[in-house]
């Protein structure tokens, strides 16, 4: 009798104290920008490695078609932090909106401009994405942003081309094999997963490694982050400091270990059926998760500068960006020893 007691007691005592716990944890809901695009996997991976349930978070992935809607989830109160680029925070801040970045992800930003194979023979430059219609994640994301940003550059004006919101994944792959679109603005996997099926695949302009960022842009140009109003940082800084602590931990992991180990530890339904390919992506990608979670002050810069040179808005808004972003959490994770 007296064990069956303890045995009771004990189960009792596990219930309570997982109970306890559960309340203990902070809620969190992250809008990401298209879970499938590997710009945000540490996002997703940090989930998958348990790495907010040790801060002490009890964190819900919201999987939204692009950058553009992640923000709109976060200024319309139904999610508190955006899993996507830094570049929003600048755009805002040009619409006297205040939102700050607090730990990045990417290094560089991953942003490829691709010609649908079914028209290489007829773009062959960017200049000649006049009068086509040009696939973006949606509308006012990055990848606008992007490809606006090109065509100004290329002397072709923006309102000249259609932009077509088309995802990030498997629907973006498609359109562009279809032909519905003429040319896209992508992420790896789906670059990947189109090089592998085109060898003869044209891209006009390619951000997935350091020189060839730096050859876009003239220098760093950030690309993934955490970031949320000012508002919600100041009034929760526990939570901003454990998502911090998260996704430090699980860039050290990434890291520390092979794509094929990485994809082991992704959802199968973000894999995809063909994992060897998906594996290859993360090959390419693997550099352009960051090392420190430091927002780099002349990257901050690059973005600003850029976007004053393709929005007027931005341009005469007098921005302060250090003011977009802090670097605050990350240095208190490094000096506090909770991310190694």
């Amino acid at each position: 009798m007296k064990t069956i007691l303890a045995k009771v007691a004990a189960l009792l005592s596990a219930l309570l104290l997982t109970t306890t716990l559960a309340a203990a944890q902070s809620k969190v809901t992250i809008a990401i920008g298209g879970g499938a695009c590997l710009c945000y996997l540490p996002t997703v991976l940090a989930k998958q490695l348990g790495e907010y349930d040790k801060a002490g978070l009890s964190v819900e992935l919201v999987d939204l078609k692009g950058g553009s809607d992640a923000l709109k989830a976060v200024l319309g109160g139904s999610a508190d932090v955006v899993s996507g680029y830094f570049d929003h925070t600048v755009n805002l801040a040009a619409k006297k909106q205040e939102m700050q970045s607090f730990v990045v992800y990417d290094r560089y930003p991953g942003l490829v401009l691709v010609v649908s194979p079914r028209h290489t023979a007829e773009i062959k430059s960017v200049k000649d994405l006049a009068g086509k219609k040009v696939g973006v994640s949606a509308p006012g994301s990055s990848t606008d942003f992007f490809l606006k940003y090109l065509l100004k550059k290329n002397a072709v004006d923006p309102n000249d081309v259609s932009v077509i919101g088309v995802g990030l994944g498997a629907t973006a792959v498609a359109a562009m094999q279809q032909g519905q679109i003429d040319a896209a603005v992508m992420l790896d996997p789906a670059v990947t997963i189109l090089q592998a099926a085109h060898a003869d695949l044209r891209i006009l302009s390619d951000t997935r490694t350091e020189h060839d960022t730096r050859e876009v842009f003239g220098g760093d140009y950030p690309g993934g982050a955490l970031y949320s109003t000012v508002a919600w940082i100041k009034a929760h800084p526990k939570e901003a400091q454990g998502l911090t602590n998260a996704i430090l931990n699980t860039l050290n992991w990434i890291h520390a270990h092979s794509a094929e180990e990485i994809a082991d530890r992704m959802p199968p339904n973000i894999v995809g059926k063909d994992k060897a390919q998906y594996v290859a992506a993360l090959k390419n990608t693997i550099p352009m998760y960051s090392t420190t979670g430091l927002m780099d002050p002349k990257g901050a810069d690059a973005v600003l500068a850029v976007f004053s040179t393709s929005s007027p808005d931005v341009a005469k808004a007098n921005i302060d960006v250090t003011r977009t972003y802090t670097n605050a959490f990350v240095e208190q994770a490094k000096t506090s020893g909770v991310a190694k």
